[in-house]
């Protein structure tokens, strides 16, 4: 079903600005239960995606069937080595030294018990030695001065990497989510022409990611044994150029088509790589893990939009 390029451009000029809403004003919009967009996001991925890929893709990558989705492959693969090499690479160093500073601050706390244990022993004993206890005494003492020093540095080495976790996954956020809105935008355009229906169920899809994730990425654990919290959010002015991110790739995405139209096939390599960006959200951030999460509204959620997809394919065969 393809519409005129005037109508898809006001459409798609209407999702950017609604991306430039979730983006901007994120705090201020209604929160959806994951479970929820968890079973319409894998009902999108499995009943829209796949089979839009197989059927549209001109031909396969290096003329291979089994590289058909490749790009999803690609797109899935991107994001997870962009985050873990942020990760691994955050103050190594620091997070060695932290390690082994716990590592003692455990021994301390153990060695600290048995020196108390021994103490109320000696005192329990008719005649305890008052010497041998004044020596104990100032052992648990230095001990416990010791403790303090270590908690000390450790907080100072935890804040250290903390400000550095965010200074680098705020400049890698930045640059990840700029270049994935604006190739939305682009394929959005693109998508609408080619498949309004197709168009307009990719909006709802990547809409739905973007609450989520901006929901899920001002505030996580990482280095769960080192107890460290990343709580980075974007100031305004970089805010407001994330939020017109779409815009301007439905903007690009127009000029081209006026000018120097896009193959379809490229359309289908992006559509595969972004794809494969979304499953990685989907899988990492959007199911619940382990015994948190509702099955009913995940469900629920994949009933209902699998019940619309045969709903809207029955009707545009009728059309």
């Amino acid at each position: 079903m393809e519409i005129d390029p005037i109508i898809a451009l006001i459409i798609a000029l209407t999702f950017g600005g609604l991306f430039f809403i979730s983006d901007y004003f994120e705090r201020k919009l209604p929160l959806l239960h994951i479970s929820f967009i968890a079973g319409i996001s894998l009902g999108y991925f499995f009943l829209i995606v796949l089979p839009e890929i197989q059927e549209r893709l001109p031909e396969f990558p290096l003329q291979l069937q089994i590289l058909e989705y490749l790009f999803v492959l690609i797109g899935f693969s991107f994001i997870h080595v962009s985050e873990k090499v942020i990760l691994q690479r955050v103050e190594s160093k620091s997070q060695e030294r932290l390690r082994d500073l716990l590592y003692k601050e455990k021994n301390l706390e153990a060695v600290e018990r048995n020196m108390e244990n021994l103490i109320s022993e000696e005192i329990n004993h008719e005649e305890f030695d008052k010497i041998a206890l004044k020596d104990m005494a100032r052992i648990v003492k230095s001990l416990h001065d010791q403790s303090m020093y270590l908690q000390d540095q450790i907080e100072k080495t935890k804040k250290k990497i903390h400000d550095h976790i965010n200074k680098d996954f705020e400049e890698l956020r930045f640059f990840t989510n700029y270049s994935y809105h604006l190739l939305i935008g682009l394929i959005l355009f693109n998508l609408l022409i080619i498949d309004f229906i197709s168009g307009i169920l990719f909006f709802v899809f990547a809409f739905f990611r973007a609450i989520v994730s901006n929901r899920l990425h001002s505030k996580y654990k990482m280095f769960t044994d080192l107890d460290i919290e990343v709580d980075y959010e974007h100031p305004k002015k970089l805010k407001f150029i994330l939020g017109t991110s779409s815009l301007t790739g439905v903007i690009i995405g127009a000029t081209f088509y006026g000018f120097f139209p896009i193959n379809l096939e490229v359309v289908y390599i992006l559509y595969s790589f972004i794809s494969g960006v979304i499953l990685y959200t989907i899988v990492r951030e959007i199911i619940p893990e382990k015994e948190k999460g509702n099955p009913l509204y995940f469900l629920f959620g994949l009933t209902i939009f699998t019940i619309s997809i045969l709903v809207i394919n029955l009707f545009t065969a009728v059309i």
